[in-house]
């Protein structure tokens, strides 16, 4: 099985298993030689949230409501009909919300802890293998649902990767099965904070986020077939069909890909990418929706004067199905000489993320388009390392991702309270090889978010400092 050529700057070559696992502990098995590999780590992280993002949420949603008013008095009867609309506004959060202030937290980082367990073989001049990988997290979370569970020691386990692979470096290889996906797969493996902790920390789930919403699109674990071509030179394209993401109803599947060129001159390494990624995203229609609440009386403490009832109808306007594009193209570099490491990133894309913050989550790097019109995101991250002679790197990153606003938001809130989202973050960190495997890290996340959920002046801050280990094996 070929070993993944991406090396972190950082990690060396220790982190390989994010696609295709290096060597850990090696069992041969007559034809077949089998390979034990994954990580354990746990940070203590402590993160203060400040701004609106710690103290108000979004409430309510345009809706249309209509109070039907009778009085009488006397043998007069009177009856009036109001109409009146709502809109999302800003309301405090709630008393003891777990983002009010400041969240401590024993947990994994942005990559779970983890066992892989691959096996392969040359059968018919073919290289044949397998690699299933098992991801948990360290904190007490149920189904991945986060750290504020009941406490009953609960965790999710969530099987990343299944996938077998076969090819000759002659033609290439065959991937088919669930693994990382191509598209932003180099950003990610680039990342310094995949060796900690990053954006993310203090809410809910069983890993962090590192830089995805704030720098890049997350490449995600997909069921996919894909097929890699040999390297010719340091030259290597790399294409797939994949399960589609949001799609109402599977229809079309999706497709990425990229083009990458490895170098070395002397002491200088390094990688150049160029990848897309394209899909349809959709929803079906929804059919309008009444309520209403009867039987409310509103008097003036007497019956002989009459009183006041109103039944007020809330009415919630249907929402037609739609399908849209979801695309993006990314570029990339980094290069390494003589213990500096360098990473540039960009990418530009529609309708492939949310401008939502959930808990301490930002969807801005994940699937989660809602809404008819089209968004634009864009984004990217810098990123410099440097091993000091005594083993220790330090590394230093900025990056941001911006989600547009849309005629949905802008009717939403009125154009007026319609901005566009950024995440943006500086990371600072220090990673220091203990043994040839274990590693501690120490990181500092400055996060910043302006206009959530595309309402403008919503805006808040999350500050990350961070203490833990991770142990490759």
């Amino acid at each position: 099985m070929k070993k993944n050529q991406l090396k972190l700057a950082v990690a060396g070559a220790v982190l390989g298993m994010a696609s295709v696992a290096n060597a850990g502990i090696i069992i041969p098995a007559g034809e077949w030689t089998v390979d034990l590999s994954g990580n354990i780590n746990t940070f203590y992280s402590n993160t203060d949230f400040s701004g609106l993002y710690a103290t108000r949420t979004i409430s309510g949603a345009v809706t249309s409501n209509t109070a039907t008013v009778t009085s009488t008095a006397g043998n007069v009867v009177t009856t009036a009909t109001a109409s009146s609309s709502s809109a999302a506004s800003l309301t405090a959060r709630a008393v003891g919300s777990p983002l009010s202030a400041n969240s401590n937290m024993i947990s994994t980082g942005l990559l779970p802890s983890a066992i892989g367990i691959g096996a392969k073989t040359r059968q018919n001049d073919l290289d044949v293998a397998i690699q299933t990988t098992f991801f948990v997290g360290a904190n007490q979370s149920g189904a991945g649902t986060g750290a504020f569970d009941s406490g009953n020691g609960l965790n999710s386990l969530n099987v990343r990767q299944a996938f077998l692979s076969f090819g000759d470096k002659s033609w290439g290889t065959i991937k088919a099965g669930r693994d990382l996906g191509v598209f932003g797969s180099d950003a990610i493996l680039s990342d310094m904070t995949l060796l900690g902790v990053g954006t993310g920390a203090g809410g809910a789930g069983n890993s962090t986020l590192g830089r995805i919403g704030s720098g890049y699109i997350y490449a995600d674990w997909v069921g996919q077939m894909q097929y890699q071509s040999p390297n010719f030179s340091g030259f290597q394209v790399t294409g797939a069909m994949r399960e589609p993401m949001q799609n109402a109803n599977n229809h079309n599947l999706g497709f990425d890909g990229k083009a990458t060129f490895d170098f070395a001159a002397n002491d200088l390494t390094g990688r150049i990418w160029l990848g897309g990624i394209y899909q349809k995203v959709g929803a079906s229609a929804v059919a309008a929706t009444t309520s209403t609440a009867a039987g409310v009386i509103v008097g003036n403490g007497t019956t002989t004067t009459g009183y006041t009832q109103v039944n007020v109808t809330t009415t919630t306007a249907a929402s037609a199905a739609y399908q849209k594009d979801a695309k993006a193209v990314e570029v990339g570099a980094k290069a390494s000489y003589a213990g500096l490491s360098l990473v540039g990133y960009y990418y530009d894309g529609k309708n492939l993320g949310s401008s939502t913050v959930t808990n301490a989550t930002a969807l801005s790097g994940l699937w989660g388009k809602s809404g008819s019109a089209d968004q634009d995101v864009k984004g990217g991250y810098v990123q410099a390392t440097y091993k000091l002679p005594v083993g220790t790197t330090l590394g230093a990153s900025w990056g941001k991702s911006q989600v547009q606003a849309t005629a949905d938001s802008s009717t939403a809130y009125t154009a007026a309270n319609a901005g566009d989202f950024e995440s943006t973050s500086w990371v600072v960190g220090a990673y220091h090889p203990l043994t040839k495997h274990l590693n501690l890290v120490a990181e500092y996340t400055d996060n910043q978010y302006d206009n959530i959920s595309n309402f403008k002046g919503y805006s808040g801050s999350a500050k990350t400092g961070s203490l833990g280990a991770i142990l490759f094996f």
